[in-house]
């Protein structure tokens, strides 16, 4: 589980900023971290590049082996507003509790380069060094050094390129890195699992045949099928229909004028071995029983429902971490908060996943059902400085009593994290227009 993760110099966030995700108040239990956690602000306050920050943290641990071309140096998005920031380098660090062990990883990077990179464990609660990097000098921890694998490894891993993700390469194809109680191994593999759900838009799905791969776990397609069922938007099933040779665009459904240069861009979108795969299909409540749906007959709701549904019942079932941008666009308040409910409930979470989400949706921060969707700790706010940095800050930076109206408090602006909007603005913006007349009606 994320225990906390530091970044700086990333996006809109220039300082370093710290998502704690370690409980402040005192829950009757002995949770290492918050189930849940949710990030809200006013549109552009870097809610989503904190997501993007963490995102791409995990693309370099677990492909910079692949992604990154030696000589090319390093893409990356620092912050631009300040003209000497983009000249500093990037951090990135993820504390975490892998089978109740305390695990830390993180490097620093700019734009050339790998600078640093390490990994440290607590085993027994006293601090071992896996790996310290400065550059291409490797420091050895006690159990690193009697592994000559891993200074080989080492020795061919790019000044560009994290030496866990090219340890978890080599070791695929040349040694048997996959041992019990490999530190390495288990960071790698918690980046691995890591799902990050970002707003998916129409466009993106219109030629999509299936959603993210239908679980091969049955417990993984139960719970699927129960969120849907539970979202009221009138699926009772789903069903794998055969695979099939017919044309994804059949030839009757082509007008007669169509070029052949639109039918092939039309078939550049297709997925070239959709025909050979299953496809899903959708049993709705129909009034003489049940009517089958494609996957692109679908809502764009109910499609991103679905891929919701996925990712969550992966992690559900593993102990993973998913995080939602602006979770509010794809699901419906009441709908967020039985989702929320989900993870917050030790029996229906009992491997300790965790949801991390962005939301303009200030009613999560109310109750629901007479329980309060959030707890006190579990909620933090994105805001932007005067110089166009963003911050992140917790609510109970605030001291907030547990009976407040915290809804009410943040529109009021008292928790900030809300945009400062001018009606007088906009109104002289559309005078200078010359829209309105002298009696205000529209010209």
């Amino acid at each position: 589980m994320l225990l906390s993760f530091r970044f700086g110099n990333h996006r809109s966030f220039r300082d370093e900023q710290h998502l704690n995700l370690t409980p402040v108040y005192d829950a009757g239990d002995e949770r290492q971290a918050l189930p849940v956690v949710g990030v809200f602000g006013a549109n552009a306050s870097g809610k989503s590049n904190l997501l993007h920050a963490l995102s791409y943290m995990r693309l370099l641990a677990v492909r910079s082996d692949r992604e990154v071309e030696p000589g090319y140096g390093l893409s990356r998005e620092p912050f631009l507003l300040d003209p000497d920031t983009p000249k500093l380098p990037s951090r990135y660090v993820v504390d975490l509790s892998i089978g109740g062990v305390r695990h830390a990883y993180g490097f620093t990077i700019d734009g050339t380069r790998v600078l640093e990179e390490w990994a440290h464990y607590w085993p027994l609660g006293r601090r071992r060094v896996v790996f310290d990097r400065r550059g291409d000098s490797y420091k050895w921890g006690e159990e690193s050094s009697d592994r000559p694998e891993l200074a080989r490894i080492s020795e061919i891993t790019a000044p560009t390129a994290l030496f866990l993700s090219v340890a978890a390469r080599f070791s695929k194809r040349r040694e048997p890195y996959e041992r019990q109680n490999d530190p390495l191994h288990d960071i790698y593999r918690w980046f691995l699992g890591l799902r990050m759900r970002q707003k998916i838009n129409a466009y993106t799905l219109t030629y999509r045949v299936v959603p993210s791969p239908w679980p091969d776990h049955e417990l993984d397609r139960g719970i699927v099928i129960d969120l849907l069922r539970a979202a009221d938007i009138g699926i009772e099933d789903v069903r794998l229909k055969p695979p099939t040779q017919d044309s994804l665009f059949p030839e009757s459904l082509i007008p007669a004028d169509t070029n052949e240069t639109v039918i092939r861009r039309r078939a550049s979108f297709r997925d070239t071995d959709a025909r050979n795969r299953q496809r899903l299909q959708f049993a709705h409540r129909g009034a003489n029983g049940s009517v089958l749906f494609e996957f692109d007959q679908e809502s764009t709701g109910t499609q991103q429902l679905l891929e919701l549904a996925i990712d969550t019942a992966y992690v559900i079932r593993s102990g993973a971490v998913i995080t939602v941008d602006e979770i509010d666009s794809s699901l419906h308040p009441m709908l967020t908060a039985k989702l929320i409910n989900l993870f917050q409930n030790p029996r229906t979470n009992p491997k300790c996943a965790q949801l991390i989400f962005t939301s303009h949706d200030a009613t999560l921060l109310g109750s629901f059902d007479g329980d309060e969707v959030l707890e006190r700790d579990q909620i933090w706010f994105a805001e932007k400085d005067d110089h166009g940095a963003s911050l992140l800050y917790p609510l109970s930076d605030f001291k907030p009593r547990k009976d407040e109206n915290r809804q009410r408090r943040y529109l009021n602006g008292n928790y900030g994290g809300i945009p400062d909007l001018s009606s007088d603005l906009f109104e002289q913006a559309l005078a200078a227009r010359g829209i309105w007349d002298d009696d205000g009606a529209t010209q």
